[in-house]
Formats: C-alpha cells, sequence, structure tokens
C-alpha cells in the first residue's frame, strides 16, 4: 500500500470482516494527500454507504460548518472513519471489525503524516486513548508515539443535544491556533488548562453517530 489511491482500491475490494456483506459501497476516506489535518470518525452510515464518501449525511454538513468556521474546506483536510463499511443498522463497530480496517487507517496516517489527528467521538479516541471518556478527553491536545491528538465530540452528537453543539463548536475554534503552535514545534502549550468535561447526557455517548 504505497499510495492513498491503492488504499482506496483495496478498501472497495476488501471482504476481510463481514461489514462487507452488507455494503453498497466502501468509503476509503478523502481529502488532501499531504494535509496537515486529518479527521477520523467512526464509520459510515446510510448516505456515505450509498455514495462512497466519508461525512456526506447530516452530521458531516455539521462538519463542513465547522472546518468552514475555521477557514477550511473538505479539499485542505483528509476525512477518514475507523471502519470503512457501514455496520448493520448503523450499529456499534465490533472490535474484529476495527482490527479488520485498522492496516488502512495505520497506514492512511503513515502516508498522509498530518500534523495534527482531530479524533471525532468515542470509538476514535479509543483506538489512541482506551477507555478514556470523550466527555473528560475533548478539547485537550495530546501526544500518542510520534503522533498529536486533538479529541472532539462526533459532529452527529450536536444532532441530539443543542449544548453539545455548542461544546464542538468551541473545541474547533481551537484548532487553527493549536496547528500554529505545532507548525512552531511547541506541543506543549495548548494541553493546559484542560477544559472542563462536557455536560452530556447519560445516552450521549452511546448516541449513534450518523
Amino acid at each position: 500500500m504505497d499510495t492513498l489511491g491503492e488504499i482506496a482500491h483495496l478498501v472497495r475490494g476488501c471482504t476481510d470482516c463481514e461489514l462487507h456483506q452488507g455494503r453498497t459501497n466502501s468509503v476509503p476516506g478523502e481529502g488532501a494527500h499531504d494535509a496537515e489535518l486529518m479527521f477520523i470518525g467512526e464509520g459510515p452510515g446510510y448516505q456515505e454507504d450509498r455514495q462512497g464518501r466519508p461525512f456526506v449525511g447530516p452530521a458531516g454538513q455539521f462538519l463542513e460548518e465547522l472546518l468552514e468556521s475555521i477557514g477550511l474546506t473538505r479539499e485542505d483536510v483528509f476525512i477518514a472513519n475507523m471502519v470503512k463499511c457501514r455496520p448493520p443498522q448503523n450499529r456499534d463497530p465490533l472490535p474484529g471489525e476495527i482490527r479488520a480496517c485498522s492496516k488502512y487507517l495505520d497506514r492512511q496516517i503513515e502516508l498522509i503524516d498530518p500534523l495534527l489527528i482531530v479524533t471525532l467521538g468515542r470509538f476514535s479516541l479509543a483506538r489512541f486513548f482506551p477507555g478514556e471518556s470523550i466527555s473528560r478527553a475533548r478539547g485537550r491536545l495530546r501526544r500518542h508515539g510520534l503522533r498529536n491528538l486533538y479529541p472532539v465530540m462526533h459532529p452527529a452528537a450536536a444532532l441530539h443535544r443543542a449544548a453539545n453543539r455548542e461544546t464542538i463548536v468551541q473545541d474547533f475554534q481551537a484548532i487553527p491556533a493549536i496547528l500554529d503552535r505545532l507548525r512552531q514545534g511547541d506541543a506543549s502549550a495548548p494541553q493546559d488548562p484542560a477544559p472542563p468535561p462536557a455536560e452530556l447526557s447519560p445516552q450521549s455517548e452511546q448516541l449513534p453517530l450518523f
């Protein structure tokens, strides 16, 4: 897998887990091949499965608004997911399904080599920091090996609770300053103070993310 195009080709024909049996289209991911900023969500939903593109449903429309609010477009970033095929009825992806897709996502990260990875929601957060709560981890710059991580609540959470929308907007507004500091080689300044935990409803971290 020497190029993103080769990864996309392999993803479209992948049969490494049972998710391929119900897909209309796989969703390899899309965006700038040299993006400084990479977003990782959970998995495709209904619209994504139909179109073969990530974040094109209601949550994707909100993501585009968020990008516009910080002076960016989809073409400026790279957008991927933990799993590349839609889980049935938008259920949570299973551990084996995530493992089956991890080779593709790992290689995408290597090839793009983003300055900052924004994890969207609890599943992509758990890829790097297992067991951590998105409500407590959100809005803090983190390091995982050589990677800079910035956890944010999934845009779909804003579709179910207005307060989540305000929290996500707030966290996105910090991204340009974080990128500026990372370009200058300063990975520590944005980490403190930590933002307060988001006031999620008890079901917020279990909401369908599509």
